[in-house]
């Protein structure tokens, strides 16, 4: 039972020590080494839960993203009307990315995992089905003429862009947003997506 329970402290310490030292020196500069000092795991600890620092990287990358589409997919489920949904996911994209610094830097900063990577089979299989269903929720505003028809990669664009960037400044500590400022990229979003009057 203690190897057990030493078995799975040893794993989250890793991922634990591994998130920290990506947020600060991002993924390329962080060494093997420099995970195991920070987990304060032994070589074989760290060999006995994970191949490398990719695969690290790519167990937390895809947990991270599924952490994000869960909470993106029950907001948004939570609003029926195109202009609540589009603004309550910028200012939940705001709200889940200060409360989760670290993770959100990962999502934010890195290159996600190749398919062939580590993690990069269930990053490209959690995007597919997330798609989907913000596309379920996205289909009847387009036919109800409030939601404009855009790819998916424009679709976030349009849709989370500004916010992002407004966090990559927030976490660089060049500017705190300020709730008007939240509101307006709320606004901009809607702006943005929205099928205009003819």
């Amino acid at each position: 039972m203690k190897s057990a329970k030493s078995g799975r402290d040893g794993r989250t310490r890793i991922i634990e020590g591994a998130l920290r030292r990506f947020s600060q020196d991002g993924v390329s500069a962080t060494t093997l080494a420099s995970l195991r000092e920070e987990s304060g795991v032994s070589v074989g600890s760290f060999y006995h839960h994970f191949a490398s620092k990719e695969h690290v990287y790519g167990v937390l990358y895809a947990d991270t993203l599924r952490m994000y589409q869960e909470v993106f997919l029950a907001e948004l489920q939570r609003h029926e009307g195109a202009k609540e949904g589009i603004e309550a996911i910028v200012a939940l994209h705001m709200a889940w990315c200060g409360e989760n610094r670290e993770r959100a830097h990962l999502l934010i900063s890195e290159r996600p995992p190749k398919r062939d990577e580590p993690g990069g089979t269930e990053v490209s299989d959690s995007r597919r089905a997330f798609f989907k269903q913000v596309s379920d929720w996205w289909r009847p505003h387009m036919k109800d003429g409030l939601l404009q028809p855009v790819h998916p990669t424009m679709c976030y664009v349009l849709w989370l862009g500004p916010a992002t960037e407004m966090c990559r400044l927030w976490f660089a500590g060049a500017h705190q947003p300020t709730q008007e400022e939240i509101a307006g990229l709320c606004e901009a979003a809607w702006q943005s997506l929205r099928q205009q009057p003819a």
